[in-house]
């Protein structure tokens, strides 16, 4: 008896989809919300699940509620809004798509003021999914950094 292998085509990702969806119109969204202290910060829930997983070095908690995610969102903001933040550059990124329905995105982000000086450098990494509402976070985990390259603050083995 034989058994061959069968070659199975590959299933294609959404990541394409997940990088225009992320820095076209989320990223543009966040930056809004966070220099405006009027904004309508209800608006992250368009991009930030509930529940929402999220861990950096001071905290890990499972966010439940849209209300726990927008305090998280102003824990966020109310300190870059205190150092006059007014945009945010992307200093590295990768995009990773594992099926149609989810993906991560690692990014370095400069936030920064008006006059292009840097108020803090943050690696962070998301983990999306395409929910029926659209794609939405539903996973954070950051660390501050003063590198240019994920490579330099991700560990591997």
């Amino acid at each position: 008896m034989s058994t061959r292998c069968q070659s199975v085509e590959p299933v294609r990702t959404a990541v394409a989809e997940m990088n225009a969806w992320f820095f076209d119109t989320y990223l543009p969204m966040w930056i809004k919300l966070g220099a405006d202290s009027g904004s309508g910060v209800q608006e992250i829930l368009n991009f930030w699940g509930a529940p929402l997983h999220a861990a950096s070095v001071n905290m890990t908690r499972c966010l439940m509620t849209g209300e726990d995610v927008i305090a998280l969102l102003r824990a966020n903001q109310i300190p870059l809004q205190a150092e006059s933040y007014t945009h945010t550059v992307v200093l590295d990124r990768h995009v990773k798509g594992y099926n149609q329905n989810a993906g991560s995105i690692d990014v370095i982000w400069s936030r920064r003021r008006a006059d292009e000086t840097e108020i803090e450098r943050r690696a962070v990494h998301f983990e999306i999914h395409r929910t029926s509402g659209g794609w939405r976070v539903v996973a954070i985990a950051s660390v501050l950094s003063d590198r240019n390259s994920l490579n330099e603050i991700w560990e591997t083995v």
